[in-house]
């Protein structure tokens, strides 16, 4: 078994997926001019494919829970390929909208099955390290992809940057056949264990940690065109150079970071979401200054790409006899944070409050993920001693019947 060649196909499939979920936040200038719509118009293109992915990553894992994970993988970018084909040829708003919400709809699902064949693939200390390899590939969409297709979608138009993702959707299908191994399916899989790990309160606390803090990142990053030319103002043309700056943060992240998670998973969690919060106000206070939006947003892509891999583990240790639920649940609710990010973006900009208001968004989102994340923190210290002091007291009890079973 080739492990390199195997990471290497899943992170193309990944590269196509980040390209096309962020190049619409690139292009979204583009879009609206197209269809005769403000900025923040165009931006419910951002929202309906988060909430595709939002739809598709459970609905998905679990009808597929008894499938091989392989063909899964494959069928899985082949409508990715269909999804952003038709994105490509939309001719009204409606048309856009419908088929970015069928483009997410694979999405979670992707990266949470590659996650789990990821994580199998290596020695089980190395679990973070093989996720947030998986996740190279939406970091270096980040850097490249994205950049690239808002550079040709500014040249030649924004339809090109869609089928560009429709094509590397196709080579990572034959690349996944070719390269990755087949998988065995975790014992007693079925739709109901699967759904059964939504019974547990630690599934729930690090799902809404993702729906929550993440969202402080996609109420900035959704509008980072306009904050680039109305509040910095730079030209249009400089706008990839702002995306591949944060794309190089995510990539350095995703390279680095599985370090940080295999350390503590916990500890990632936690100052990710410190480190965002503070990024995002020293964001909001420096943003007319072309310097600063270049290294917070670095800053941001960096600590961003940590905090997604904890998340990750933390869902899949959550629930091990449903991982591939577990895992693609993660990617749902990173895309609630992204639609809710840039709706509540939206809001605060058609309010009147100006672009810069959308980083005090982002603060009071991060906040609250924060404050989600310590109560879990709460919960699982309790758990934990709860479940140690009955195990003693059952001990205690059996040690006592012992005693006064023998003859005397």
């Amino acid at each position: 078994m080739n492990t390199t060649r195997a990471m290497t196909a899943l992170a193309l499939g990944g590269f196509g997926i980040g390209t096309t979920e962020f190049a619409t936040m690139g292009l979204l200038p583009q879009i609206a001019e197209t269809f005769g719509i403000p900025d923040y118009e165009a931006g419910h293109a951002i929202s309906l494919y988060a909430a595709g992915v939002v739809v598709g990553a459970p609905l998905i894992a679990v009808l597929g829970a008894k499938l091989p994970r392989k063909g899964m993988l494959i069928s899985l970018m082949l409508a990715v390929a269909l999804g952003n084909g038709l994105s490509a040829l939309a001719q009204d708003k409606g048309l856009l909208l419908i088929s970015r919400f069928v483009a997410g709809l694979p999405h979670g699902a992707f990266f949470g099955i590659a996650a789990v064949v990821a994580a199998t693939l290596v020695a089980p200390e190395r679990r973070g390290t093989a996720v947030a390899r998986v996740m190279v590939g939406l970091t270096v969409a980040n850097l490249v992809g994205v950049p690239l297709a808002t550079a040709a979608g500014q040249q030649i138009g924004w339809r090109t940057a869609y089928l560009a993702v429709a094509v590397i959707a196709l080579v990572t299908a034959a690349a996944i056949a070719a390269w990755v191994p087949l998988v065995p399916k975790v014992e007693g899989a079925s739709m109901k264990s699967e759904v059964r790990a939504f019974g547990r309160p630690t599934v729930w606390f690090a799902i809404f940690t993702g729906m929550i803090g993440f969202g402080g990142m996609f109420a900035v990053y959704s509008y980072v065109a306009p904050l680039t030319t109305e509040v910095a103002g730079l030209a249009s043309g400089v706008v990839p150079w702002i995306l591949a700056v944060f794309g190089l943060g995510m990539t350095l992240g995703a390279t680095f970071g599985g370090r940080f998670v295999d350390r503590s998973v916990t500890g990632s969690v936690f100052g990710g979401l410190i480190a965002v919060t503070v990024i995002l106000a020293l964001f909001g206070l420096t943003a007319t200054i072309p310097v600063f939006l270049f290294v917070f947003l670095f800053l941001l892509g960096f600590t961003i790409q940590i905090l997604a891999a904890a998340l990750q583990i933390k869902l899949m240790d959550a629930s091990p006899e449903a991982p591939s639920l577990a895992a693609s649940s993660n990617h749902s609710s990173l895309n609630v944070a992204n639609g809710a990010g840039a709706w509540l973006g939206g809001l605060a900009i058609a309010a009147g409050w100006g672009y810069t208001s959308t980083a005090w968004v982002g603060v009071a989102l991060s906040v609250a993920g924060l404050a989600i994340a310590a109560a879990a923190l709460v919960y699982e210290r309790r758990s934990l001693t709860r479940a140690t002091t009955n195990q003693a007291t059952l001990m205690a009890s059996t040690a006592s019947t012992a005693v006064e079973s023998q003859p005397r």
